[in-house]
């Protein structure tokens, strides 16, 4: 084994494993966002309790082989693995964004929604001005944490032949007949992605405690 060469060819599965964490990760924030909001204005909540209940509920990889393998037989729609990834994970992560939003906007205190109504201040701006950076900064730890989960999750997309970090880690234990350091250097790309993370979220909590004070 070529130990450079190696690590270079896994690494080259970084652009799918990005790919599907920041297509998961858009999906996931803005489904998840516009739920807790539906829930909070009283819009719909048992649905959206029982669409959270089930995807929170049920395993991510049936959920990802549910969306590859039976929409073409249920609708004839085909997906390729990259797309079908970011549809489950981005589901699945919404439900938790949902929840980790609903535990921000159940913070503000009570007597600010009431201001805004009384003033008659448009929902929109009230949400973009005045709810939204006090939730941001409540629930930045959580987001920290589902960020890191969605991209642990994004290796399950092997499992269908996507080529990233993971699969590509198959791929050369199945040529060098070794598993050990083709896996190894995997999980090294893993945890240098959720260091950064980290870090990422501990620069975004220190300048939003210090805007705040």
């Amino acid at each position: 084994m070529n130990l450079f060469s190696d690590l270079a060819y896994v690494g080259g599965g970084l652009a799918v494993t990005f790919l599907l964490l920041f297509g998961g990760l858009a999906l996931g924030f803005s489904l998840g966002l516009l739920l807790a909001i539906l829930r909070h204005s009283g819009v719909a909540t048992g649905l959206i309790r029982r669409y959270v209940s089930l995807l929170r509920g049920t395993p991510v990889l049936l959920q990802l082989s549910l969306i590859y393998f039976a929409l073409p037989a249920l609708l004839g729609i085909r997906l390729s693995a990259v797309g079908a990834g970011i549809i489950a994970f981005g589901l699945n992560s919404s439900a938790y964004m949902a929840e980790i939003f609903r535990s921000g906007i159940g913070g503000v205190p009570r007597g600010q929604f009431e201001a805004v109504r009384t003033l008659q201040i448009p929902k929109i701006r009230a949400w973009r001005d005045i709810y939204l950076p006090q939730i941001f900064a409540r629930i930045l730890p959580s987001l920290t944490g589902e960020v890191i989960a969605l991209l642990k999750e994004t290796a399950l997309i092997a499992t269908l032949g996507g080529s990233d970090l993971m699969r590509r880690s198959q791929v050369l234990a199945a040529e060098h007949f070794t598993y050990f350091l083709p896996l190894c250097m995997a999980g090294l790309y893993y945890y240098v992605l959720v260091c950064l993370v980290e870090w990422i979220g501990r620069r975004l909590e220190r300048r939003l405690s210090h805007a705040a004070a």
